[in-house]
């Protein structure tokens, strides 16, 4: 056994103890998607992969847990052309045509390869293939047995909490630990994906509690930079009784106050924005009654797990009425996340690559939410971009990759003798009251972001000087993670002074011509945000095959 230290920014260090033979080319950190296309595209370039898990890769994450649409288009000129220019405005026009282009070759192709692989697609009345929608528990069991057929080694329930680098600031691994035994693992390796996910802050949204920004933190310790955080503001419609949060079939419902009066606008384009209004003052309600019984029938073989929570609850949701609310889904259906710099999908890092949810999508949904559809498509694209990536780079860098001198980085929770042990329960509610709040967050305001983002700066300083005891260090690395990412989203949010996508400004209800550009950030310690022009990630060379 080796000894391996995690270090302060105090220069203290807690020593533990490793096993030094956990080595690969390429670790991939997280098993939704975007990681499990990563891992099966870079092992499938003859690179050997570790995948870690938090949860049980095939099973944890948002995808995992339901239907997922997915922006699927046939490469017919006119149904590109309109699959990439329904939305620009929508965005804000921030996309940027050569990856959207890009995007939808890779989606296609690797939609047909999962049907080759025996994928149950269903066929529609003409007896043609469906392909646009993905059943999350089927989709997701596939692509672990088409990893470990792979040989991608697979390590469930190990999350992790930092990233290793080498003397130069190379990433070159990471640590963890083992949720059963509470045990620190060590994985050397020559490139590292972070496929984490989003931040959903822990709001209950189907299949997003263990989506806690823990790769943005990560990533950020090692000197990665965020894009788009201010398009980090997606709430999902929601029973109030319930976690689930896909919103398609609302698009069948009327939306009432409580005493059955439709509420005016509430079901149009912008009747979430209208919704979230009315719900500062009182209930909301909705009744799926605009549903033929052809469609409530096709409803319930698409989305069963959409019914549960009625069929729990004794609610014919097409003829009753039932409450609702607005559940924050942050970054996993905004489009902000990590900056990646060019078509290989690497964050500004060496040997550091993201993909998925956590990578900003601002190149292909611009500053509004792509939803399950484009989210997926982003996801199964760049997690095939970056496992290609990641093996190329690993490869190139060789044996000395993995014997090189390495530390590991990031200080918040962890530092040794810190000046006392955080409850992580407290950072986090503290957190979510300045999240949650449709006030707050939704419709933003220089003053509301300003007094929030105080409060946020002061929580991170606690829990940067704090220790984070035995039993809690996953907990309170995943509170730091949710600060951090308030902390880049408030920040950024406060330098777009203008309303684009689904950035809300009340005291700039306009969108302005002259801030067509990317807002990118960064820091933890002292938060920075720049502008960058939409050229910057304009060059692609990327291989679809």
């Amino acid at each position: 056994m080796n000894s391996y230290h995690w270090r302060s920014q105090d220069s203290s260090t807690i020593d533990i103890d490793i096993d030094p033979n956990l080595q690969t080319d390429v670790l991939v950190i997280g098993g939704g998607p975007a990681g499990t296309w990563a891992a099966w595209s870079a092992a499938s370039n003859g690179a050997r992969v570790i995948l870690v898990d938090k949860g049980y890769c095939g099973t944890s994450g948002c995808a995992a847990a339901s239907g997922n649409g997915v922006w699927y288009v046939p490469p017919n000129p006119e149904a590109r052309e309109a699959a990439m220019s329904s939305r620009e405005a929508l965005g804000g026009f921030l996309s940027n045509r050569d990856w959207m282009q890009q995007v939808l070759n890779q989606t296609y192709t690797n939609i047909n390869l999962l049907a080759e692989w025996g994928y149950p697609f269903p066929v529609d009345e003409e007896g043609k293939p469906y392909r646009r929608s993905l059943q999350g528990p089927e989709y997701m069991r596939m692509m672990r047995k088409q990893i470990k057929r792979v040989g991608v080694t697979i390590l469930d329930n190990s999350p992790a909490l930092q990233l290793l680098v080498d003397a130069e600031g190379v990433v070159a691994g990471a640590t963890g630990i083992t949720r059963q035994t509470g045990k620190q693992w060590v994985v050397r390796a020559n490139s590292v994906i972070i496929a984490t996910g989003g931040c959903a802050f822990l709001s209950k949204a189907l299949g997003c509690n263990i989506l806690t920004g823990d790769g943005y933190l990560m990533a950020a310790e090692a000197g990665a930079q965020m894009s788009g955080m201010e398009f980090s503001n997606a709430y999902g419609i929601s029973p109030a009784f319930s976690s689930v949060t896909k919103t398609l079939f609302y698009n069948w419902a009327t939306f009432t106050y409580e005493d059955g009066t439709p509420i005016p606008g509430a079901g149009s384009q912008r009747g979430r924005s209208v919704i979230a209004q009315t719900l500062l003052t009182q209930p909301v309600y909705a009744i799926l009654d605009r549903a033929t019984e052809q469609m409530q029938a096709q409803m319930r073989t698409a989305q069963p797990n959409f019914f549960l929570p009625f069929d729990r609850a004794g609610i014919d949701p097409f003829s009753q009425r039932f409450p609702v609310t607005l559940r924050l889904e942050g970054t996993v259906r905004g489009t902000g996340g990590i900056r990646i710099v060019d078509s290989t999908c690497a964050a500004s890092v060496p040997g550091l690559y993201a993909a998925g949810d956590a990578a900003t999508r601002e190149l292909i949904c611009g500053g509004f939410t792509g939803g399950g559809s484009h989210n997926a498509a982003w996801a199964i694209s760049s997690g095939y971009w970056a496992g290609k990536s990641a093996a190329e780079y690993a490869q190139n860098l060789g044996e000395w990759g993995k014997q090189r001198p390495v530390e590991a980085v990031g200080e918040a929770g962890l530092i040794s003798g810190g000046n006392y042990q955080i409850k992580a329960e407290e950072v986090i509610q503290a957190t979510q009251a300045e999240v949650f709040p449709y006030n707050r967050n939704y419709f933003r305001n220089e003053q509301g972001l300003t007094e929030s983002l105080q409060r946020l700066n002061h929580l991170w300083k606690e829990i940067r000087s704090s220790q984070a005891g035995d039993s809690q260090i996953l907990q309170v690395r995943e509170a730091a993670a949710m600060v951090a990412t308030a902390r880049w989203m408030y920040s950024s949010a406060l330098q777009r002074k203008e309303s684009r996508g689904m950035h809300k400004h009340l005291d700039y209800p306009e969108m302005d011509a002259n801030q067509q550009h990317y807002l990118v950030s960064g820091g933890l310690d002292k938060v920075w945000v720049r502008s960058e022009g939409l050229g910057t990630n304009k060059e692609l060379a990327i291989a679809s095959s």
